[in-house]
């Protein structure tokens, strides 16, 4: 923070106010305008929150021009090479990396909550068979109110530890039974001596009547996955959870409305939609450069998905790290017929927005989202899939910011103004005369 401000003066009046220009530990300096309203009369109109500022958090920096992210200030690069995903869990609750000990214990303690209420099996069974996997999660993740409400004082710190602990932990086996419920397969039970990605794996593609054993590679680029989803600052899910938070909404609930908007194909699908993209050209019998020319023509709607990022103008860092995992697994798992043709056209897209001035000069790198969605289409999980993923790995991320917001003493109920545009004054007409 600064003692600098801004003065606005009002053109009409003349009237002046001094705003506080607070100052992050990085970042654009950020206006108060809490004071304007009250000083002024006025609000501001910033549709989609584009340079507003909702809230302080000391949780995740990124820096969209330098292509930066940062998790409790450790870089994104160091952690995904060094750390695992519940140790990043770990250090984004708990504000600071574990000792051995304290990882250990950690571990323990998710590992020994997996489980869900046993009720819950026949909660699943109340979903038609062709259920999207979201929307049963989206469901049963708002039921869990309903089984563990024994510590949801939202105001209690321990209490939100707890269902912290919970989230992090039941969330694969949710995710994994939403999946199974959908395809019509037996619900596999978690399995303690597996890892946290590990299980997630065995509770998918495990059957009863044989044994499985869940692929290292599968794991290790599941568990980077996860790490690179994990939290990033106030995108429109996370806005979700904190608002439905700010009215003292259960934990359960905050997050349930957190995976809904995640649902949007605007935010959470476009791994999804990058698939169904190299589905479109292989299955248009076209060349591949015919979908580039058409992506680079202004007066063409087709858009290539997975390209470009609303918040990096640099190459998306996830990106490069996901990348390397993304060709290590292509090179070892095989593939045959169909996904064979996608991920050689993925390739061939990528060599393209890596090479091709037109792209390079606008900043069109692969982003994540491409990358992610090939390895999904690699390890065989379905597209219905690809978001149900996303949200295991930003529950972490969710529970963790409305925490945050929880124990800032200065929080309230979120209020959003708007600037009205309907008709006023009008004068009611019965029916009779209308």
């Amino acid at each position: 923070m600064s003692d600098e401000t801004v003065t606005i003066i009002d053109d009409t009046t003349g009237k002046k106010v001094q705003l506080p220009l607070l100052s992050p530990t990085r970042g654009p300096k950020t206006i108060d305008i809490s004071a304007l309203y009250k000083e002024l009369g006025y609000f501001t109109f910033d549709p989609g929150f584009v340079s507003t500022a909702s809230c302080a958090s000391s949780i995740t920096f990124l820096d969209g021009e330098k292509g930066v992210l940062q998790y409790r200030g450790y870089p994104i690069e160091q952690l995904a090479a060094q750390s695992s995903y519940l140790e990043v869990c770990f250090l984004l609750i708990n504000d600071k990396l574990p000792s051995r000990q304290e990882l250990d214990d950690f571990e323990y303690e998710i590992t020994n909550h997996t489980m869900l209420h046993e009720a819950l099996k026949r909660f699943f069974s109340g979903f038609r068979r062709d259920a999207h996997p979201m929307a049963i999660m989206v469901g049963v993740v708002g039921a869990l109110g309903a089984f563990y409400h024994d510590h949801m004082d939202i105001h209690n710190p321990e209490h939100r530890m707890i269902t912290a602990h919970r989230l992090i932990a039941k969330m694969p086996t949710i995710a994994a039974w939403s999946y199974r419920y959908a395809m019509g397969k037996p619900f596999i039970y978690p399995v303690n001596s597996m890892s946290y990605t590990e299980n997630f794996l065995n509770m998918m593609y495990s059957m009863p009547s044989e044994k499985y054993t869940p692929n290292p590679l599968l794991a290790k680029a599941l568990d980077l996955i996860l790490i690179l989803h994990a939290d990033h600052e106030q995108n429109a899910s996370t806005s979700t959870v904190r608002l439905a938070g700010s009215s003292d909404a259960n934990p359960f609930a905050a997050v349930a409305a957190g995976i809904a908007a995640l649902w949007g194909p605007a935010h959470g699908g476009a791994n999804e939609a990058v698939i169904r993209m190299l589905m479109e050209i292989n299955e248009s019998g076209k060349s591949l450069q015919s979908f580039v020319d058409r992506a680079k023509d202004k007066d063409d709607s087709f858009r290539l998905m997975g390209f470009g990022h609303r918040v990096y103008k640099n190459y998306d860092p996830r990106a490069k790290l996901i990348r390397v995992i993304c060709h290590q697994l292509l090179n070892d798992m095989e593939s045959t017929g169909e996904q064979k043709k996608l991920l050689e056209t993925a390739m061939a897209l990528e060599k393209v927005a890596l090479e091709d001035g037109y792209f390079v000069k606008r900043n069109l790198y692969p982003n994540v989202d491409f990358y992610s969605g090939i390895i999904f289409l690699a390890m065989g999980i379905p597209m219905n899939m690809f978001t149900v993923i996303f949200a295991m790995a930003r529950t972490v991320g969710w529970i963790t910011q409305w925490a945050e917001m929880l124990s800032d003493d200065n929080h309230k109920i979120g209020r959003p103004r708007q600037l009205y545009t309907g008709p006023i004054d009008l004068e009611y007409v019965p029916i009779e005369k209308r």
